[in-house]
């Protein structure tokens, strides 16, 4: 798994999520706080980090640059 895109939060880590399956391609978020104690990112915290597969890595940047 790769890294595509850091979300500001789960809300729009949801979105993206949606947006990556809606296309078939699968993810995964890692983040380092729960969302209920951070909804929000303040100097990296509440970040949420999307993850694909690494060889889908270049069409899921492409989807997310385009919405």
């Amino acid at each position: 798994m790769i890294e595509v895109y850091k979300a500001k939060g789960e809300l729009e880590a949801q979105v993206i999520k949606g947006l990556l399956e809606s296309h078939g391609i699968p993810c995964l978020f890692q983040s380092h706080a729960a969302s209920s104690v951070h909804p929000f990112a303040i100097n990296g915290l509440g970040e949420v980090r999307i993850m694909v597969p690494k060889n889908t890595a270049d069409e899921a940047r492409r989807l997310i640059e385009a919405d």
